[in-house]
């Protein structure tokens, strides 16, 4: 019986961490534009060897 008390509070914890780096993603602009990154591998052009240098 014990060992489910101490489950729930690990559990508990482990909810806090997850929500709290959910929180902090949130505020610090993580989530702000999910469509460009996706998009952008396929409209780069080709680096150019001046770039590369």
């Amino acid at each position: 019986m014990q060992i489910i008390f101490l489950m729930i509070g690990i559990s508990l914890i482990v909810a806090l961490i997850f929500l709290g780096a959910f929180i902090w993603s949130m505020q610090n602009g993580q989530n702000d534009d999910l469509f460009t990154p996706a998009m952008r591998i396929l409209t780069d052009a080709e680096i150019s060897k001046s770039e590369k240098k």
